[in-house]
């Protein structure tokens, strides 16, 4: 399920994204994906592949990954976001919700490390790749 009116775009340094055409509410189920499982061993072989950018942890302990269908694994990182990720490990499924109104135009965003609204750094900030380089 998704929501009609959403559509992949170009989203300047960060590459592609998903954007509305038409304004969404507050609070607004716009997409229920499945998911493929990665088992540990396999997880650990694809990120050693440009899917690593795109896999979600899984599974109470996070050990397990994800790849996520339809639009979900191209929702780009914001920190705070306008969308927020909730996965079903039962129902296997990642579905996405907005946490504020959105404009028509606007990029729709997740936070990949934390609640929609904390800032944590992410694995790949550039604050990371500077302390890493030193």
């Amino acid at each position: 399920m998704r929501k009609q009116g959403l559509f992949i775009g170009h989203a300047g340094k960060k590459g592609k994204g998903v954007f509305t055409k038409k304004p969404i509410a507050k609070n607004t189920l716009i997409e229920v994906a499945p998911v493929i499982i990665l088992e540990t061993s396999d997880r650990k072989e694809v990120e050693k592949t440009k899917l690593f950018y795109y896999i979600f942890e899984w599974g109470e302990d996070a050990k397990q990954g994800v790849i996520a269908l339809g639009y979900v694994s191209m929702y780009n990182h914001e920190s705070p976001s306008n969308c927020e990720y909730e996965m079903d490990y039962e129902a296997e499924t990642i579905a996405i919700r907005t946490m504020r109104d959105i404009e028509a135009g606007e990029e729709l965003t997740i936070n990949y490390s934390a609640g929609w609204d904390d800032w944590k750094p992410v694995w790949f900030s550039e604050d990371k790749k500077q302390k890493k380089e030193k």
